[in-house]
């Protein structure tokens, strides 16, 4: 067999995809963005891994199977040019409408391009209660079991504590940023607890050296979330305007989640009232709970 796979970003996003790798078999190929190869390089799983701007060197092979989980116009015109057997995912058609396989219906019905229009995808999208790697692995044909996510080694970080605090929350969905991670540092530290807030680093391997020297994370939906899920590391976080449910929990993470997700559910503008909707005391006691466990596991819904 011989497979391509076409995961560009974001960062978090090809992490929870790694966990295919366990169960596709042959020589596999990945394209993604120039920023994610490192995400990816040394993954003795992948025989070759490209930037998207060099995808034209993987266009020449003929694969068994393509699986494209980008929805964009422009991978979708470099799918219609390669050769394959069999594709999963998005595609688009002779009249470049963007359309996808029925086995990454599951996946993409909830997505940009759903069949069913964006206002009812989001509808679908709150009702789902099944994991994005739940969905990937039976579209392909298989079933999830907790595999684990690929991530590269690194060096140790500098940056030593009990508790990392993510806070950023990103230009794209303003509503993740929670309102009170001053106030949490400063309650935590007052109960003995080194408490860090990531910093900004050059590299992404950094950034995942300083979430792995904690015993816990606190965040919202976010790479470092992600990180932490990766690496077996408990992680508390913050849902307001995402979907809790595509989210496996891999037995580490506590999901404290909005009252008010519904209203501002998949919302790319900014009202404090999303920020603001989780008190302080949830998060607390819920990264308390999880400093006394080796395995924080449960999910905290509040409302």
């Amino acid at each position: 067999m011989r497979i391509l796979i076409l995961k560009l970003g974001a960062a978090g996003d090809v992490l929870r995809t790694t966990p295919i790798l366990t169960v596709l078999s042959g020589e596999i190929f990945w394209i993604t963005s120039s920023e994610n190869l490192v995400l990816l390089a040394g993954n003795q799983k992948i025989k070759r891994c490209v930037a998207w701007e060099e995808a034209d060197n993987l266009a020449i092979n003929e694969y068994d199977l393509v699986v494209n989980l980008e929805d964009s116009t422009q991978v979708g015109e470099f799918v219609r040019l390669l050769k394959y057997k069999s594709l999963f995912g998005a595609y688009l058609d002779d009249s470049n409408v963007p359309g996808y396989t029925d086995t990454s219906r599951e996946w993409f019905d909830l997505s940009l391009i759903s069949r069913f229009g964006k206002a009812r995808a989001d509808e679908l999208k709150l009702k789902n209660r099944k994991s994005y790697q739940e969905m990937l692995f039976r579209g392909l044909g298989h079933r999830f079991k907790g595999q684990q996510y690929y991530l590269p080694r690194t060096d140790r970080s500098d940056l030593v504590g009990d508790i990392a605090i993510a806070e950023k929350a990103g230009s794209v969905w303003p509503m993740k940023g929670w309102a009170y991670y001053d106030e949490l540092k400063v309650k935590l530290e007052g109960a003995g607890y080194k408490v860090n807030v990531l910093p900004q680093r050059r590299t992404v391997l950094e950034h995942i050296a300083d979430v792995r020297n904690h015993k816990c994370l606190v965040s919202g939906d976010s790479l470092p979330m992600h990180i932490a899920l990766g690496s077996g590391i408990n992680c508390v976080t913050i849902f307001q305007c995402t979907s809790p449910w595509e989210i496996y929990d891999y037995g580490v993470q506590a999901q404290i989640v909005s009252p008010l997700l519904e209203k501002y559910f998949y919302k790319r503008n900014f009202d404090p009232e999303a920020t603001t909707s989780i008190p302080l005391s949830y998060v607390y006691e819920a990264v308390t709970q999880a400093m006394k466990t080796s395995q924080a596991g449960g999910k905290t819904r509040l409302g």
